[in-house]
């Protein structure tokens, strides 16, 4: 009789612990902070701690007391004042806990945005109200629509001289193709900026006592009012689209701020609205509404859908539900090598991770024991014994790569990995004695483990080693980091461009390959030809009829064409857009194998690609340039002395925003030419925009350095 009234209690707090999961669950939210660099991404994320008690002095980016934001925990990010990593860090805002990732807006940075959104429920995009839409807004935008993130704005720095959020959210509408509605309307601007206007509310909000910690709610000033019920209006009739209720109560005029929340909800979720606030973080105004808006809107992991794919057909999709008792599927998204160990960020998407697990990698079926959780705030931990569908948090001491799929073995599936940019620019880095060789080994291994986009590979001619990147600041910080973290003492030669080479014309082949060594010889002819192709790297196309070359040797034929592609015999470049049909061949019934057939195919490229009138090309760069207007001039005369191509050049009031195309080659060392035009006050990003011909004065010149090259090192 014990035992089953003992049972029944059991069950009762089972079921309370699991209806709590839940609630915890919808209560919870994933999001990260996106914009282009400097629009107060980290100021922001500063004061969301602030106001959340996670820290109790605020610290500003360049701050002079020396500490640095809390999100920039690097030296280097406090020296420069930029975010280099994505930092992780959580809250508690009004009974919902916030996981929060803070993100570089620099491009260079741009696989740090990539992992986090592709982890993230939801996300905050911050634009400064001077800058508007930015070249990296557009980016960051491009990279949440390609992980279908909802989000909600905020128009930072409303305090700074030219401000205009009306502008800011034409310029949403117009370029980012946004349903954007304010949801606040601003109190002053500039120097006089001094709260909001609530438009659900239809209250003015002030921000007062110590660093604004208090929210205080007052009537709207005579003047703002029609402005006020104007935008309300424009507020209503967009949220009014996605709730039958909410349009039946404004007929009714018996309007409720739950109805308006849950209509923006469902607006936001469908990604068919986004909700626009404002404010300046750094004044300590509209942070606290922000975080309002976060727990109204944005979605819980369970109103996203997320799949899995099979890992014997990825072609199907396996749902995912953020159930912890469900088999465990978890994506590692980040990883840092520290001194004590690996930390691997995970997000958990179905099931749960205890303390002393073994769970697998799904890639290569390794099982790792769980030997530490935690929870991340910057560089400091927190040890957990549990964690839950929907959470993010770091294990300790496991050994993988990132974009790894974790399951307990019960599920057999794989999650999407992260979409990961080709670098641009290269670097050759010479230790300075064997010492040194060793530890930048170790440095380099520890690096491309922690970034897919720098990659490391050693020159065959030369023996060097070689270092690629998204940019010149990308590596630049490597290598501080080399010598920082590692103490290694090196030097650097002038950066290599990426270049390319492609073919112009249809060039046909007829090569066959004969070797006879006593015993079994090698045979094996091919015919076809190879043409230019505009929308893949390289295609094969395989016509033989009547079996002419036997069907096991065909992807033999195809291996040697695609070996070939990987040096051009112009520069020694990768080759690019080829396709390669193949229409006839021979085989001998004893002398053809695979190899021989893939010699064939080495040869016929070969014989082919000299007549199909190879071509050097070389990066463009997409440039985005912002400085003081009294100083576009000489900015723009600089861009066309770099073989540049001004695309647009749009003034914002003090400052002109100059957007170019501009070869990769002619950027390096822009960055102290613009603070020299500028007087330190100019700032740029650029992103890879595409390749093109190099002018032919500049491909002789390529291809008689590569000849001085080989004659150097007697090839």
């Amino acid at each position: 009789m014990m035992s089953i009234a003992l049972l029944f209690v059991f069950n009762k707090i089972k079921k309370g612990a699991e209806k709590l999961s839940k609630k915890e669950v919808k209560d919870l939210r994933n999001i990260g902070i996106s914009a282009h660099i400097d629009s107060g991404k980290t100021t922001v994320t500063e004061r969301i701690l602030y106001y959340t008690n996670r820290i109790h002095a605020i610290h500003e980016v360049k701050g002079k007391d020396g500490a640095g934001a809390t999100m920039d925990f690097m030296e280097l990010e406090k020296e420069r004042g930029i975010t280099i990593t994505s930092a992780a860090t959580y809250c508690e805002w009004k009974k919902h806990r916030i996981n929060i990732i803070d993100t570089p807006g620099h491009v260079d940075f741009t696989i740090e945005v990539e992992r986090a959104l592709r982890v993230m429920d939801g996300g905050i995009l911050i634009l400064c109200a001077v800058g508007g839409v930015q070249s990296q807004t557009i980016t960051v935008d491009r990279q949440m629509n390609r992980y279908g993130i909802p989000r909600i704005a905020f128009i930072n720095k409303c305090d700074r001289s030219g401000a205009d959020p009306y502008r800011v959210l034409d310029e949403m509408r117009e370029k980012l193709n946004y349903n954007a509605v304010l949801m606040q309307i601003p109190i002053g601007l500039e120097d006089s900026f001094s709260g909001v206007v609530d438009l659900v509310k239809m209250k003015a909000i002030y921000f007062k006592g110590p660093n604004g910690r208090e929210v205080v709610e007052e009537e709207i000033p005579a003047e703002l009012l029609s402005e006020a019920e104007k935008r309300r209006e424009e507020l209503l009739d967009a949220a009014s689209m996605f709730s039958d209720e909410l349009m039946e109560a404004i007929f009714d005029e018996n309007i409720t701020e739950e109805l308006i929340h849950d209509a923006l909800r469902k607006g936001t979720l469908s990604k068919a609205l986004v909700p626009v606030f404002i404010g300046s973080a750094y004044r300590n105004i509209g942070v606290q509404p922000l975080l309002d808006a976060v727990t109204y809107y944005l979605p819980s992991p369970k109103d996203m859908q997320n799949f899995a794919l099979d890992i014997t057909d990825e072609s199907k999709k396996i749902p995912l539900k953020t159930d912890p008792e469900l088999p465990l599927v978890a994506f590692a998204f980040k990883l840092e090598v520290t001194p004590y160990g690996q930390l691997t960020y995970v997000r958990i998407y179905q099931g749960k991770i205890r303390k002393g697990d073994e769970i697998f990698i799904a890639r290569t079926g390794k099982k790792i024991k769980v030997g530490r959780i935690v929870k991340m705030h910057a560089d400091k931990m927190e040890d957990i014994s549990e964690a839950y569908a929907g959470d993010v948090v770091a294990l300790f001491g496991v050994d993988c790569y990132t974009g790894d799929t974790f399951t307990d073995g019960k599920i057999n599936c794989t999650m999407s990995s992260i979409f990961v940019p080709d670098p641009v620019i290269s670097l050759t880095v010479v230790p300075s004695n064997k010492d040194a060789q060793v530890k930048m080994s170790k440095a380099l291994n520890r690096f491309t483990k922690e970034d897919p986009t720098f990659r490391v590979h050693v020159d065959e001619e030369t023996g060097d080693t070689i270092i690629s990147g998204m940019g010149e600041l990308h590596l630049e910080v490597y290598i501080e980091r080399m010598r920082r973290e590692f103490g290694i003492e090196l030097t650097t030669k002038d950066p290599e461009v990426a270049y390319r080479e492609a073919i112009t014309k249809r060039a046909d082949f007829d090569y066959t390959h004969k070797k006879q060594t006593g015993g079994a010889g090698q045979y094996g002819r091919v015919v076809g030809y190879i043409e230019p192709v505009s929308d893949k790297e390289y295609e094969f196309v395989n016509q033989i009829k009547g079996g002419v070359i036997p069907t096991e040797f065909i992807p033999a034929v195809d291996s040697g064409f695609k070996e070939c592609l990987k040096k051009g015999s112009l520069i020694g470049a990768p080759v690019q857009g080829v396709k390669v049909v193949l229409t006839d061949g021979k085989s001998h019934s004893v002398d053809s194998s695979e190899r021989a057939f893939q010699y064939a195919a080495i040869g016929a490229f070969r014989q082919a690609y000299t007549k199909a009138k190879p071509i050097i090309l070389e990066p463009i760069m997409k440039v985005a340039i912002e400085i003081p207007s009294e100083f576009q001039g000489r900015v723009m005369a600089s861009i066309n002395q770099r073989r540049g191509i001004i695309i647009s050049c749009v003034e914002n009031g003090l400052y002109t925003t100059i957007e170019a195309e501009v070869p990769l080659k002619e950027m390096f060392g822009y960055a102290t030419v613009l603070r020299s035009l500028t007087q330190g006050k100019g700032e740029f990003t650029m992103e890879f925009s595409r390749y093109e011909k190099v002018p032919e004065a500049i491909a002789q010149e390529l291809i008689k350095n590569k000849k001085k090259g080989e004659k150097r090192h007697g090839k």
